[in-house]
């Protein structure tokens, strides 16, 4: 049954691939938003735990405040996979015309230093977008990739990604160390990527994260520290139809791994608290509620 399941799921995305691309835009933005709004009323586990994760962003919103939040969240995570079934279509213009920038000097200026330079990012808006522009500016992108199921799933992330310009490694499962791989990309010269706001080890860092418990990821850490290249968080959000991407400060060294991780989850609480719809949170992340 499990099996029959999966194979559902990959027909179902396959298909999504092919349909989505030959529709017009603006029936797809259509289709998309009431799916979002169905999702919503539906208001299955998904939604409960999205309403919950942002009642803890928002603590001082009103059921109503909250209830056209979550509304909010699921259009932009349903444009979030719009415009990954759409992206591979676009031009390179389109691509990096619809990014806009905050502080990209910060992110300019540590890569020109050669010793490569690592972000970590929050699930906020399209980060295969922000990937995707990287590329195309001068700065191809290596980044991993979660291992899904069914394994042709899993290669159509992977193909598509690679489509974007991005170097995928998987998480789990793979023939090489990943760190040794993404070490070497950094000593030589390279831009890692990696979404880090989520723990899928059940060994990350503690760290406090908008006044509560959770874990993190101490990947992005512990690679800066083991190559010495730089850990700039970026955060994501759309603005009308483009996306927009900041760039923290470099996450100071000192401290070690522990320290790091709760910096990072610093500044992604910063973009977070400041666009909560776009934070596609509909798993659990806090270890308390």
């Amino acid at each position: 049954m499990e099996g029959l399941k999966q194979r559902a799921v990959d027909a179902a995305f396959a298909l999504a691939w092919t349909l989505v691309r030959r529709l017009p835009e603006r029936t797809v933005s259509w289709l998309f938003q009431q799916a979002a709004d169905r999702t919503v009323r539906r208001n299955g586990r998904g939604v409960r735990r999205l309403r919950g994760n942002l009642a803890v962003v928002r603590p001082e919103a009103t059921e109503a405040e909250l209830d056209a939040l979550v509304l909010a969240g699921m259009r932009s995570y349903l444009r979030y996979w719009q415009e990954t079934f759409r992206l591979p279509e676009w031009s390179d213009e389109e691509i990096v015309n619809s990014v806009r920038t905050v502080n990209e000097k910060l992110l300019r200026d540590a890569h020109a230093a050669g010793r490569g330079v690592i972000c970590a990012l929050p699930h906020l808006a399209n980060y295969d977008h922000a990937g995707a522009w990287a590329g195309l500016t001068g700065m191809p992108v290596s980044t991993v990739a979660e291992r899904l199921k069914p394994e042709s799933l899993f290669d159509r992330f992977i193909e598509y990604r690679k489509k974007l310009g991005m170097e995928v490694l998987p998480l789990t499962g793979g023939e090489d160390d990943v760190t040794a791989v993404l070490a070497d990309r950094l000593r030589a010269g390279g831009f890692v990527c990696l979404v880090a706001d989520r723990d899928l080890s059940e060994r990350g860092i503690p760290v406090t994260f908008f006044g509560r418990p959770s874990r993190m990821p101490v990947g992005p850490a512990a690679l800066s520290l083991k190559t010495g290249a730089p850990l700039i968080p970026a955060t994501l959000h759309y603005d009308g139809p483009d996306l927009v991407i900041t760039f923290h400060d470099a996450i100071e060294p000192d401290g070690g791994a522990a320290a790091m991780t709760q910096r990072c989850a610093d500044a992604f609480a910063i973009g977070i608290a400041a666009h909560p719809q776009d934070w596609h949170m509909l798993q659990r992340i806090f270890l308390e509620g």
